[in-house]
């Protein structure tokens, strides 16, 4: 089973266990923690919900092979927005616990946690723009999160980053040096409050990010679709699933 559930003291917790495939967001995998999350948003005793990982890898985006497949990228593109979309607006606090590396669609799924905690493994890129691509779907949760001047930095340039420039650039809450250590002041702070105040204040703190979804998904899904299809992606992701440069790479 490539993903996990449980429940512990009132925190239910979501793991990514896929790391042969890098967690990567296949149907299986979207699927799976979309139904856990639907649990969680369901069950009266859950106060948060924690998202984690095995492996080395939390999430390496979009899954490359999938999209040559049954669908494509106009159902990769719906299932990604889709989900973003029911992490922002879960009636209950979701905790983004990484250790590990975040690409592409991955970032986006940090951006659309409430908390976010890196550890000192975590390193972060937002690889599209280095297939043909952009970050156009994950901007929905993303772009309220970071400073201008640093999603100009990694939107463009796609280089890697660590855990303190995450912070720093507003994607993280913390990256503490123990993580799970500040992941238990959180739960434990989380349990102590009320379901219902912490229902009510989720909607305050995600008012932008869900008028975002509002007015752009639309527009966001269709160009990210666009870019899948498009020949200069095909070559990149090609060029990344065979390990070389594309061939429009500038020496």
């Amino acid at each position: 089973m490539a993903v996990h559930y449980g429940i512990d003291r009132a925190i239910a917790t979501i793991t990514l266990d896929n790391p042969e495939n890098r967690n990567a967001l296949s149907r299986e995998l979207v699927g799976a923690v979309t139904e856990h999350l639907d649990a969680a948003a369901q069950d009266a005793s859950v106060r948060a919900v924690v998202l984690t990982h095995t492996g080395g890898t939390f999430c390496a985006g979009a899954d490359l092979k999938e999209q040559a497949g049954e669908g494509g990228p106009a159902e990769g593109t719906r299932r990604m927005l889709a989900l973003l979309q029911r992490i922002v607006e879960l009636p209950k606090p979701v905790i983004a616990r990484v250790d590990g590396h975040v690409r592409a669609g991955g970032v986006g799924l940090i951006g659309a946690s409430d908390l976010a905690l890196a550890g000192p493994r975590t390193t972060f890129a937002f690889t599209e723009v280095r297939l043909g691509l952009a970050p156009a779907i994950i901007s929905l949760t993303t772009l309220g999160r970071m400073t201008e001047r640093s999603v100009a930095r990694y939107y463009l340039t796609g280089e890697t980053f660590g855990a303190a420039a995450a912070a720093a650039a507003g994607l993280v809450t913390s990256a503490p040096d123990d993580v799970d250590a500040e992941l238990g002041t959180i739960c434990d702070a989380l349990r102590a409050c009320s379901p219902q105040g912490l229902a009510a204040t989720k909607p305050i703190t995600t008012a932008a990010a869900r008028a975002r979804f509002e007015h752009s998904a639309g527009d966001v899904q269709a160009l990210s679709q666009s870019l899948f299809e498009s020949d200069e992606a095909r070559e990149g992701m090609l060029a990344f699933l065979q390990k070389r440069k594309p061939a429009w790479a500038a020496e």
